[in-house]
């Protein structure tokens, strides 16, 4: 068991080293990569060896998350200038594109406004125009209304004309026949 457990965990000058100079050179908060490598080497190991060591999930579970969180935080140290300075600009090239659509918007909705304007001003003036048209025949029924009784009053008088015409003639014989009997 004695020699098992030496081959599970080795002890080596070098990894003496390793320790001492990661005690000495780096905190604890970040992790340097030389700490990611020596973690990784004793979870390796551990996973390698023996079952009733400490559970193989949290260990690496543990070693995996601390070197994510230490990739990313490296990544976010080498590049956060350079990255807040192309989100600034990607944020301004998206203002200038949306400022342009909506330049373009507010000049569709002009040219809309005017057609609808245009087309509310020819309805009016169809409208008037039908106002126009009603009264228009309006006056005209009722002007031929107007003639209609006016032909009906002119074949009245005509009748009338004839009728008079006749008596006037009878008349006119009355007045001979009684002329001629009172001789």
């Amino acid at each position: 068991m004695n020699e098992e457990m030496s081959s599970i965990y080795p002890r080596t000058k070098e990894l003496s080293r390793t320790r001492k100079s990661l005690s000495d050179s780096s905190p604890p908060s970040s992790p340097s990569p030389t700490a990611k490598n020596f973690r990784h080497e004793r979870a390796s190991r551990s996973n390698s060896g023996d079952s009733r060591a400490e559970p193989l999930g949290r260990t690496s579970s543990y070693t995996r998350r601390e070197t994510r969180l230490a990739s990313v935080s490296k990544q976010e140290d080498d590049s956060s200038p350079r990255d807040y300075k192309k989100m600034y600009e990607k944020a301004l090239a998206e203002n200038d594109k949306l400022k342009s659509r909506l330049d373009e918007s507010k000049q569709e909705l002009a040219k809309i406004r005017i057609q609808l304007d245009r087309v509310a001003q020819k309805q009016d003036r169809i409208s008037e125009r039908s106002n126009v048209l009603e009264s228009e025949k309006r006056e005209k029924q009722a002007l031929e209304k107007r003639v209609t009784d006016m032909e009906e009053e002119l074949k009245v008088l005509t009748e009338l004309k004839s009728d008079n015409q006749r008596l006037k003639d009878e008349n006119g014989a009355l007045i001979r026949v009684i002329s001629k009997l009172s001789k």
